[in-house]
């Protein structure tokens, strides 16, 4: 392989990481903007609990469930099969929900859960572009940590001096922190 090759292969995976990358960032704050730049709108997507094509998967996910209070995704290495125009992508996530278990129940009120999986995805780049063109969700482990702790007192007993510290579903601080 030839050096402008390499550099160009290079970019590739750097820009692969990106969309992924961007695509975690928009899940968290369902921001249907960052979500749509990183998929192909003929992508299909299945999670296992969700199946379908682009279009149902935003709606899935944006506004997303009221019941799911707080995500954050953290992805780890992503092993890239790149082959000009098109790669296949095995990436680690670790992603965690606050969910709103409901009335009616001893447990109600929000619950911490954890979920361990990969995520395969077929990437390809079209006028320049990489997005995804389909995903799949590999559950690894999954762990419910039980009652959330309740964030209008602060954390570890020490209270936060503006509401913006917490959450980031809904308003979240850092959308003006790059602006």
């Amino acid at each position: 392989m030839d050096a402008s090759s390499e550099i160009r292969e290079y970019i590739d995976r750097a820009q692969i990481r990106e969309c992924l990358i961007q695509l975690a960032r928009g899940e968290d704050r369902r921001n249907a903007a960052l979500i749509s730049a990183s998929y192909w709108p003929d992508s299909v997507t299945d999670y296992g609990v969700f199946k379908g094509d682009f279009a149902a998967y935003l709606a899935w996910v944006v506004p997303g469930a009221d019941a799911i209070t707080n995500t954050q995704h953290v992805l780890g290495q992503s092993y890239i099969d790149y082959a000009d125009d098109h790669a296949s992508a095995e990436t680690q996530v670790i992603s965690y929900h606050r969910v709103d278990i409901g009335q009616g129940d001893e447990n109600a009120g929000e619950q911490d859960t954890c979920i361990g999986g990969r995520y395969l995805d077929r990437l390809e780049k079209r006028d320049g572009q990489w997005r995804i063109a389909s995903r799949i969700m590999l559950y690894d482990w999954y762990q419910d940590w039980g009652k959330a702790i309740d964030w209008s007192q602060g954390v570890m007993g020490l209270p936060f001096s503006e509401e913006w510290f917490s959450g980031r579903a809904k308003g979240d601080y850092s959308e003006t922190f790059f602006k």
